[in-house]
This record gives structure tokens, C-alpha cells and sequence, in this order.
């Protein structure tokens, strides 16, 4: 992980549940005066969820409808532009966190599969030796799931399943989903000031 501040994070999300962990995950990163810039990535799946779950109404202003205002920080890059600044080892991404991952989207990046944009980011950011987070949500699993999370992890992301904390004795879902976003983020090396500390 980098002992320097990211500045630069590309944020991706897709066809799996768990949209509220997302929500608090970019809630986090808005804050955070150490993150000056987010790509944000969302597939179509993802942004079926996101409606779901969510309630979210369209696919304009996805980011504002998540934080509830809009956002100078967090940029919004179509899945389909494969063109796209985070498509370019040049582009000066300091990290990638895809949240939550299907595992249709780890597969594609554990083999090299890069079609569109989130695999194509991914891909980039394994090649430049760039974090890579996958926070893989699905249950149960088989063995190609597991082989494809082992080659993930091979190639060099980090496979860190959307698994929330209980013994912070959460008392809601936004609980559970704040802790989980500052964990992925304190593996980033930007921990957060009020992430829960286990006492022994």
C-alpha cells in the first residue's frame, strides 16, 4: 500500500447488492481532504442496483442523488468510454476500488478481459503495480469464483469481500456500510478519525 496520500482514486461499481456500501464509500471519500479527485465508474447492472436498492430515479446526477448534493470532487466516466483518462497507464491514478464487484466483473479481470471501461481500468492499475480493491459480493461460491479470486490476487489486487463488522455493535445498515467503507479505505492508507479501533 502507499505510504504516500492518494490523490487520484478511480471508484467503480456494478451488478452486485450491496449499493449502500457505495454510498458510504463515496460519502467518505467526499470528505476526505487527502483524496482530490474521483473517477467514478458505474455499469449498467450496477446502475440497475444503484435504482433498486437505492431508490436512485434515472441515470442523470447518479453521484448527487447518492451524497444528496453535488459533488466538485467525484467525476462521473461512462462504463463505455473506453477512451476515458483511467483508461491510460499515463493517467496519474493512485488507486482503484471497485465496490461492490460481481463476480462477472472479477472474472473478466482476473483473465484480462477488458471490454469496457471498469475491467480496462482494473487492468491498468494491476499493470502499473497501482492498488487494486475488489470487494466481491456473491454467495455461495464455486470453484471458478474462487479461481478467479486467486488470480485476482495473483496478479496483484486485493480481494476484500463486502464481509461488515459486527463487534462494533452496529445499530443500522449505514453503520455497517460506514465501517466497511473506512476499512477499504484505511487499507488504502487513508484511515478515517472516527473508523471504529478494537480494544483488547
Amino acid at each position: 500500500m502507499p505510504n504516500q496520500p492518494l490523490q487520484n482514486l478511480t471508484v467503480a461499481t456494478t451488478g452486485a447488492s450491496g449499493s449502500i456500501f457505495l454510498k458510504h464509500f463515496l460519502l467518505a471519500a467526499e470528505r476526505d481532504a487527502r483524496i482530490q479527485t474521483v473517477n467514478f465508474i458505474a455499469s449498467d447492472s450496477g446502475l440497475r442496483v444503484l435504482a433498486e436498492e437505492l431508490g436512485l430515479r434515472g441515470r442523470n446526477d447518479v453521484v448527487g442523488q447518492l451524497l444528496g448534493k453535488p459533488s466538485t470532487k467525484i467525476h462521473s466516466q461512462a462504463n463505455s468510454d473506453i477512451g476515458a483518462n483511467v483508461a491510460s497507464g499515463s493517467y496519474p491514478s493512485d488507486g482503484m476500488v471497485v465496490i461492490p464487484c460481481s463476480v462477472g466483473t472479477l472474472a473478466r479481470i482476473a483473465n484480462g478481459i477488458a471490454s469496457h471501461l471498469i475491467e480496462r481500468a482494473a487492468d491498468v492499475s494491476l499493470k502499473e503495480r497501482r492498488p487494486l480493491v475488489l470487494c466481491v459480493r456473491e454467495t455461495p461460491l464455486h470453484k471458478v469464483h474462487i479461481r478467479n479470486m486467486y488470480k485476482a490476487a495473483d496478479a496483484g489486487a486485493t480481494v476484500f469481500p463486502l464481509i461488515p463488522t459486527f463487534y462494533n455493535r452496529p445499530t443500522s445498515l449505514d453503520d455497517l456500510a460506514r465501517e466497511f467503507a473506512y476499512r477499504v479505505l484505511a487499507h488504502l492508507g487513508l484511515p478515517q478519525p472516527d473508523a471504529y479501533r478494537w480494544k483488547a
